[in-house]
């Protein structure tokens, strides 16, 4: 416990200021005005990505409620269920389930 007490009290030595090795300039470590803009460019390309991507995604939405909402309107139907008035899938002449081939 002793131990613990002298090494809380004691101050820590400053941390050396940071520097450049010698031979070493700014432009040398820093990506400079290029890498900026470069960076700038994918994050702005990046961003209209995202958003086209969220457009799309709620159009293909949209239009799938749309589609549900006309298949209820038109006799409730679901995903291979032949809806009544409308020609199935077999059958291209409208007479869906007569039996008439």
């Amino acid at each position: 416990m002793h131990y613990f007490l002298i090494a809380l009290a004691t101050t820590p030595s400053p941390t050396p200021t940071p520097s450049l090795r010698p031979g070493l300039s700014e432009d040398q470590v820093t990506p400079g005005t290029w890498g900026f803009v470069l960076t700038a460019f994918i994050v702005v390309l990046t961003t209209f990505l995202i958003v086209d991507m969220v457009r799309r995604i709620r159009r293909v939405r949209y239009r799938a409620q749309v589609e549900e909402a006309q298949l209820a309107a038109n006799g409730g139907g679901t995903n291979g269920d032949v809806v009544p008035g409308r020609p199935g899938p077999e059958d291209s002449d409208g007479d869906a389930g007569s039996g008439a081939r």
